[in-house]
């Protein structure tokens, strides 16, 4: 007989009665009724019931194990007697009557409970991870996790796509965050960065012939951590092509997203390959607020500027009058709603910041509030019906400078889309934004800076760089997104190294300064580039999707906490001085508050 098991504890069925065996795993529950002890085993795939009363000699053993302690019980499979089968458990026929017992680890108490899925401070969850990985939500997401990975693996393998390796030193890239630099002992005084994502590698391979390149990609980034995004480290499905569209990275990652998530998506509704949207960047903010728009909210946003650039209404003519907007976020039959529910979304939006949100109320047919009674009633009802608004519906409004009333409106949508539970429940719903800005305008440093990945080809190419305002070229960039998360980004690249040159030289930088900066990839083109794009797809987001939860750490092993500490390993830490002296480096302590 094995030292440890005969069988792993989710194994025993009723076809195993009358068998004598071996189980190994943690105790973890324990029941006590009067001279018989009933205790849920349990180990990696699942749980069984061992059972010992004043018979056997593993009762007092038993009786005296905190929970979570670790076991090998040799014992006799019995059924369940009909009234204690339980259908909710794959062992719930049987239970195992205990023999012997040997104490292979015992537990101390515990710092929080495993058993249950109770609230805890997440400060003892991360110190103790390896307790809260115990837990059976947890552990059940972070396997899943790894049979998304094998499933995109799989899929990308099955399409033509190779896993290539890229290295994780390397040099400093311009990816919109901070690095996380490692200083080098031999080269004193110069540092290696890790990498922010492998873009300039996957092009370098893309330059090398390799074709169709894919890798689950460790990324790191100095970034602050939010809910949707860890801080430190994350994984990306990333890829590259070669000799393609962008139209064809579209055909060719649909099926592939879609497919994972319907494998996953337990009958759940999911956008069908091909069929999802492409919905141009400019179009989205106006529409919905934000380039990553939840389809599953049927509310659209409409401009209605025009509408006040006249009216009574004085606060919103001015608006429009000095360069604002003014922007209308329905709010479908809501003539049953009190006033409450619409004071309350105006007193949400000044807490998040913001001036206000205005609204009018309407109740078969009959307009309320201050804007409708200055802005007049016949012209409040051309107004919604120019728009499809019924006789039982509201309406708020954003009003502001473009960029600020965009953001409010988007997020008014989200809250009232929320409210009023018209949101798509048990769906995941893609979409493509597309057609991003090239630049953007850096208030911060007063000059043109790219939107988005240096690296992307602008629609025009040299012509548009060369007569355009750079503010008004677009790029071949594109994001994928799904229930309100960007789920992946990507762009047909640059691959012309004048072009390349010139994309910089509108930021401020030299062709000197290119050929430093980006010195590979610079000499790479001189030396016949193909055509070549990708995308990368966030890992931790697709996870946290189909796991349905709201928080990375939720679907991660060692996450971090919400100050960049692994509370667990005690990371970061002080350098030895030894360390420092053999790394050229001096700590110089930030100034005291």
């Amino acid at each position: 007989m094995h030292a440890y098991r005969t069988h792993k504890c989710a194994e025993l069925r009723a076809s195993h009665v009358g068998e004598s065996v071996r189980l190994s795993g943690w105790v973890h529950r324990k029941r006590d009724h009067g001279g018989v002890l009933f205790v849920d085993l349990r180990d990696h795939y699942g749980m069984t019931q061992i059972v010992a009363d004043s018979d056997s000699p593993a009762l007092p053993i038993l009786e005296g194990l905190r929970l979570e302690s670790v076991v090998t019980i040799d014992g006799d499979v019995k059924a369940r007697s009909e009234a204690t089968v339980n259908p909710n458990l794959p062992t719930g026929e049987i239970e195992v009557f205990a023999r012997n017992v040997t104490v292979q680890s015992r537990a101390e108490e515990l710092p929080l409970p495993v058993a249950g899925e109770q609230e805890y401070p997440e400060e003892i969850r991360l110190k103790y991870r390896f307790l809260d990985l115990r837990r059976e939500t947890l552990h059940a997401n972070i396997v899943k996790r790894t049979q998304i990975i094998r499933e995109t693996r799989r899929r990308m393998e099955d399409i033509g796509f190779t896993e290539y390796s890229t290295p994780i030193l390397t040099a400093s890239s311009p990816e919109g965050a901070r690095d996380f630099l490692v200083p080098s002992r031999i080269h004193a005084g110069k540092f290696f960065a890790l990498p922010q994502a492998p873009q300039q590698y996957k092009q370098l391979l893309m330059v090398a012939g390799f074709d169709r390149y894919f890798q689950i990609a460790p990324c790191f980034r100095d970034e602050d951590p939010r809910a949707d995004r860890l801080p430190g480290e994350f994984y990306q499905l990333d890829l590259e092509m070669s000799f393609v569209t962008q139209e064809e990275v579209w055909e060719t990652m649909e099926p592939v997203m879609a497919g994972i998530f319907e494998t996953f998506a337990d009958g759940r509704k999911v956008t069908p390959a091909g069929e999802f949207p492409r919905i141009p960047y400019a179009k989205a903010m106006l529409d919905y607020g934000t380039d990553k728009p939840d389809l599953r909210n049927p509310l659209i946003i409409r401009d209605v500027t025009e509408e006040f650039r006249q009216s009574g209404f004085g606060l919103f003519e001015k608006i429009v009058g000095t360069g604002g907007v003014v922007r209308l976020i329905p709010a479908p039959a809501t003539a049953e709603k009190s006033r409450k529910f619409f004071d309350d979304m105006n007193d949400w939006a000044r807490s998040e910041g913001h001036a206000g949100l205005g609204y009018v109320t309407r109740k078969g047919g009959v307009f309320g509030g201050p804007i409708a009674k200055n802005h007049g009633e016949d012209r409040m009802a051309a107004l919604f019906d120019a728009l499809g608004l019924g006789p039982d519906d509201g309406a708020f409004f954003a009003a502001g400078k473009e960029e600020q009333a965009a953001k409010l409106a988007g997020a008014a949508r989200t809250r009232v889309g929320e409210q009023l539970e018209i949101v798509e429940q048990d769906a995941f719903r893609f979409c493509w934004i597309i057609d991003f800005p090239f630049y953007e305008w850096s208030e911060e440093e007063k000059k043109v800076d790219f939107a988005h990945n240096p690296f992307s080809m602008p629609q025009g190419g040299l012509e548009a760089l060369e007569t355009q305002d750079p503010l008004t070229i677009k790029a071949y960039q594109y994001d994928m997104v799904c229930n309100g998360y960007e789920l992946a980004s990507g762009s047909i690249r640059n691959q012309h190294p004048d072009l390349m040159v010139k994309a910089f030289e509108l930021t401020g930088l030299t062709q000197a300064d290119v050929e430093e900066r980006f010195g590979g990839m610079y000499r790479a083109f001189q030396y016949g580039a193909p055509p070549h794009g990708g995308m990368a797809a966030g890992v931790d987001r697709m996870v946290m999707l189909l796991c349905g939860v709201q928080n990375l750490r939720e679907i991660t092993l060692f996450p971090m906490n919400q100050r960049a500490e692994d509370l667990l390993m005690g990371a970061p830490s002080p350098a030895m001085v030894q360390q420092l002296r053999e790394l050229h480096i001096r700590v110089v302590e930030p100034p005291k508050a």
